[in-house]
């Protein structure tokens, strides 16, 4: 198969479409990771988030290991772990299990935030103040994946032969910072934070240090696809999933929310919705040629080296065909 110009990756986010079961979404998740694998992405990651009806994706290390047993060669990982969670050991246990059976496939890519609203953290037993250990618990989870465990006596079991690779995902400066101080590769989330990515990306490449995972800075930017064999098909399946997650924000992630389709229009439209309507900034739409076009452009200006796609079509088969088409676009560039 002939290479991408420019690396891509999907993020799937493992959505629970109205009038289907969690079981629905997984099997929705392998299709999408295997119309990856076959158009040539470098990986699918997904992400953790907690107490939300419409997303199914909270016990990410399990929906890795499960789409990992249904494909055979893409990358599968975490887009990420909020390691503030979690203990760095059980972390490093899971995903040291999960690089095991699936030896150099798996990607760990780390967050800080919660991930959950503020009830929600108290139920997974998180302090206020676990995200200031972060850079710490990087350190300390690094150190049982690689066999240099920074706490004595203690290790973790299993541990793959091959390290499985960090990655910090960030939307701020800190996560750049931090990112280019272990010299660790940088996933920025300009997908739905889209205002910090250039001075995010500077920072991390002037200030990169090198390490032994990563000899250069490497950065890999969100954006949102739709892809369509029309245009008028890919414009109007995004009108209608920025309506549906406009409605989730709103009602706070539940599926309810009344709201009509102008309603919600006249909001993203107003001085209230216009932070949320910038959140999604940065989306491709239209045929494979126009998003083809966007995310070369995009890709350099954003100084990105790889990109990592999020395709929001409500429909499962609309998802996989944008993935499919926008694979195919790339892969026809040059």
């Amino acid at each position: 198969m002939a290479s991408l110009t420019i690396p891509l990756s999907v993020l799937d986010l493992a959505p629970i479409s109205s009038g289907q079961t969690a079981r629905d979404s997984f099997e929705a998740s392998v299709a999408l990771a295997r119309a990856a694998e076959r158009a040539g992405y470098e990986r699918v990651w997904y992400a953790e988030h907690h107490n939300m009806a419409t997303i199914a994706s909270s016990a990410t290390s399990v929906v890795i290991g499960y789409v990992a047993a249904h494909t055979e060669r893409i990358r599968l990982g975490s887009g990420g772990v909020m390691l503030p969670n979690h203990s760095p050991l059980v972390i490093a246990e899971q995903f040291g299990t999960l690089g095991t059976l699936f030896p150099g496939r798996i990607d760990l890519g780390l967050g800080r935030a919660p991930g959950s609203d503020q009830q929600t953290m108290l139920a997974l037993r998180r302090d206020h103040q676990s995200a200031d250990s972060f850079p710490q618990d990087v350190l300390e989870l690094d150190g049982y994946l690689t066999g240099r465990s920074r706490i004595p006596g203690v290790q973790a079991v299993p541990r793959p032969e091959e390290p499985v690779p960090l990655y910090i995902l960030g939307s701020s400066l800190f996560g750049a910072q931090l990112a280019a101080r272990l010299g660790l590769p940088y996933a920025f989330a300009s997908h739905f934070a889209p205002d910090a990515l250039h001075q995010a990306v500077t920072v991390y490449r002037e200030t990169f240090q090198p390490s032994e995972q990563l000899a250069e800075p490497y950065v890999i930017a969100g954006v949102n696809v739709f892809a369509a064999d029309d245009h008028d098909t890919a414009e109007d399946q995004r009108v209608r999933a920025y309506r549906a997650r406009t409605r989730a924000f709103i009602s706070r992630g539940a599926r309810g929310g009344n709201f009509t389709d102008a309603e919600i229009d006249a909001f993203l439209a107003s001085p209230a919705g216009a932070s949320l309507a910038n959140m999604t900034r940065y989306t491709a739409v239209g045929t494979p040629d126009e998003v083809r076009e966007y995310l070369l452009k995009f890709a350099g200006e954003a100084g990105a080296d790889e990109l990592i796609t999020a395709h929001h079509a409500s429909a499962v088969d609309d998802r996989v065909r944008s993935v499919e088409l926008t694979g195919a676009a790339l892969r026809d560039a040059g």
